[in-house]
């Protein structure tokens, strides 16, 4: 039996995210992986047409999907797909209702980010500037550290989005929506002393960050300069940019309390996003309850 049908229909759909919701390359791939897996299940189940597919069916996708071994967040991400999937269906006159509609997924166990104590930040900032690339290494985990960027905000950052007078950075964080962050005074001095040094790589654009060959520095490469100065610099744990996000997200909620400023630093666009980090201090924040609230004071009558 062909599944040539339910092939086109999913094009279709995917054409709709790239052209007219102009999605990023890699969330259109992420989409048009569950949904190749979701129409091999549906021709394993008979089904030629997505009109075929009705909330028994759906459920019968999501058994289906966990037998093959798919945990809580796979499993959430693939019926996620295939809601979206539908919902433009039905925007399309395809389907008269969408069959996910109603369908729970199983909830994933919430993961408290891992972050570095300040006092390994600081061992890991404390890098001996031998040669130019540790003084690009130094600024950028300056900034990554100072400012909580997500690594693709660092990597895709130029010359033009930053302000020394001023100490702040410009990014385009996810959704293609902009934010101005400080930084902080140690990572606009390590960004000055990276400038100085900047044009001996030959740079070929605006980019800040260079590699050794004068191109946009990868992600791939941050990662690797970051994990290695972890071990030069004795840590435990391992480094990684995504820890110095969380690092920075932990260590200004501890010390402002304030969770809608560190959501605005952080560029999330939903506040139980960033409500998770609340978790990583409790006994600070009992603490600060304590010594403050009237009725949490203790042996006073």
């Amino acid at each position: 039996m062909t599944d040539s049908q339910l092939q086109t229909a999913v094009e279709g759909f995917l054409r709709y995210l790239k052209v007219e919701r102009q999605l990023s390359p890699l969330t259109l791939l992420n989409y048009g992986r569950q949904l190749t897996a979701i129409i091999g299940l549906a021709s394993e189940m008979k089904l030629s047409t997505w009109q075929q597919c009705d909330a028994a069916a759906v459920r019968s996708i999501t058994v289906r999907s966990r037998k093959a071994g798919l945990g809580p967040s796979s499993l959430a991400l693939r019926l996620s797909a295939l809601r979206s999937f539908f919902d433009w269906c039905v925007s399309q006159g395809q389907l008269k209702a969408n069959p996910a509609k109603g369908i729970s997924t199983p909830k994933a166990g919430r993961h408290l980010p891992k972050n570095i104590d300040v006092d390994d930040v600081s061992r890991l900032l404390d890098i001996d500037i031998n040669d130019p690339l540790a003084v690009r290494d130094r600024a950028m985990l300056e900034v990554m550290y100072g400012a909580g960027l997500r690594l693709s905000e660092l990597v895709n950052m130029d010359c033009r989005h930053i302000d020394l007078a001023t100490g702040e950075v410009w990014v385009m964080g996810k959704g293609s929506k902009e934010r101005r962050v400080p930084v902080g005074k140690s990572a606009v001095t390590w960004i000055e002393h990276w400038l100085d040094l900047r044009e001996l790589f030959g740079p070929d654009d605006d980019a800040l960050f260079l590699s050794k060959l004068g191109k946009r520095i990868s992600a791939r490469n941050v990662q690797k300069r970051f994990s290695e100065w972890g071990i030069k610099q004795g840590l435990n744990s391992h480094v990684h940019p995504h820890k110095l996000r969380h690092s920075f997200a932990t260590h200004m909620l501890e010390s402002s309390g304030d969770l809608r400023g560190v959501q605005e630093l952080l560029g999330h666009a939903n506040l139980s996003t960033t409500q998770i980090y609340t978790h990583l201090d409790f006994q600070h924040l009992a603490s600060v309850y304590d010594a403050a609230h009237p009725r949490a004071k203790r042996g006073k009558s």
